[in-house]
């Protein structure tokens, strides 16, 4: 059997009064300080930039998708490679998940984001506007046709888990469903039901797995935690995933919080979970990166979270600095000299001026994204940093409210 000591979590310097937290968690292929920003390289990549300068970046850890390796180029020649970090040349700790968010973007088409706005009638046989009905749902598991092309398939826990062991992450993802907020009550008990149930199969999977791969590392198991706004269900679902345990005893080894939520109840959603789950597991929060959603998540007890916000926005000529967020590519930037943000130490600030990124977005030039996207994950990567650093000097609330001023008061003449 692989070594499971070889993961572990330490919890360091706590918030008063509330479930936030520093500390390290360990894994076969390095530590992460946290809180932390995990980047998303959806496909084995972050979208336009290197391996090597994630890591100069700053980045901990970077996640990738089961669902899209799965199809491309296969969990099979990952594998072969290695596993994830070989495969893409990335040395340290890596994250999977477990493709279920990708089975409700098919489903129901609407867009690859965690927060949702709960308007509208209820209706458990919603789809967005102008989408075809890609995936669906059973007890047993998902069926699903190809977003590349049109070819049938079938995800189950224990294909989840076999993808994500063959893809070798050093944390992956329990495979779940995931409801939106247009869902019925009705609805979101069954789903809970059928998550908990894909759970316990997907923890009996993995012990099965991890015992017949002796050669690979440890792989980390997380829960996810379901039950969209609902209190009770949000309690519940922390709860039972937590009791659950294995045939040879194994539990979870961290939690995920997920699920679709309304932006302004995030930190709510995330302190009930907090004040159930054990102190002595990592919670990672799926799908947020924006700075008013870090500070809420941390203070509130979540240690890492990813998201692929500043990869996205950047390929889109929009750029953040600590007063918020710009279009580079508009033409008051066309004679701009300075940096994006002269109190920014990435590589683009460094070497770049706003004029010469606003003539790359003009002229369509593929380095455009590389060098928005170093500084959108940089600052992402930077001011997790900083927060981790406030709460052990005790300053997090002082940092919280000097930060989030200037960045809710966004820019008007950056």
């Amino acid at each position: 059997m692989p070594d499971q000591s070889s993961f572990s979590f330490a919890v360091g310097t706590r918030l008063d009064g509330r479930y936030g937290r520093t500390g390290v968690i360990t894994t076969p292929h390095g530590t992460i300080s946290t809180p932390a920003f995990v980047p998303v390289g959806t496909k084995a990549t972050v979208k336009a930039v290197l391996p090597e300068m994630m890591r100069e970046l700053g980045a901990q850890a970077l996640l990738a998708n089961a669902y899209h390796l799965y199809l491309q180029p296969g969990s099979d020649i990952v594998d072969e490679a290695g596993g994830l970090g070989r495969f893409m040349n990335w040395d340290g700790p890596t994250f999977t998940d477990s493709g279920g968010f990708q089975v409700m973007s098919l489903g129901v088409g609407f867009k690859k984001v965690l927060a949702m706005e709960a308007v509208g009638v209820q209706n458990d046989e919603v789809i967005a506007e102008g989408k075809q009905r890609l995936a669906v749902v059973d007890d047993d598991g998902v069926t699903f046709r190809s977003h590349l092309d049109g070819s049938s398939h079938r995800f189950t826990p224990e294909v989840s888990m076999g993808i994500q062991h063959r893809l070798g992450a050093d944390i992956m993802f329990a495979f779940d469903e995931l409801t939106t907020l247009l869902n019925t009550r009705e609805y979101q008990e069954k789903s809970l039901r059928r998550t908990h149930e894909w759970a316990l199969r997907c923890i009996t999977e993995h012990e099965r797995l991890t015992a017949a791969r002796p050669h690979r590392p440890y792989q980390a198991l997380f829960a996810v935690i379901q039950g969209a706004q609902y209190e009770d269900l949000r309690r519940k679902a922390c709860r039972e995933l937590e009791a659950i345990r294995g045939a040879g005893g194994t539990g979870f080894d961290g939690y995920g919080i997920g699920g679709a939520l309304e932006k302004h109840n995030l930190g709510t959603i995330v302190g009930w979970c907090g004040a159930e789950l054990p102190e002595e597991k990592p919670r990672h929060l799926l799908g947020i990166s924006e700075p008013e959603d870090l500070f809420v998540a941390v203070e509130n007890g979540a240690d890492t979270f990813d998201c692929v916000n500043p990869s996205r926005v950047a390929r889109n000529a929009a750029v953040y600095v600590d007063a918020g967020r710009f279009n580079i590519n508009t033409s008051r930037f066309r004679r701009d000299f300075t940096p994006i943000d002269e109190t920014c130490d990435c590589y683009t600030c460094a070497h770049y001026t706003r004029a010469y990124l606003h003539h790359l977005f003009k002229a369509k030039e593929m380095l455009a994204a590389t060098l928005c996207t170093i500084h959108n994950e940089r600052f992402t990567v930077r001011l997790v940093d900083r927060i981790r650093a406030c709460i052990d000097e005790g300053r997090f609330d002082e940092f919280k409210a000097e930060a989030l001023g200037r960045w809710q008061g966004r820019i008007r003449n950056p």
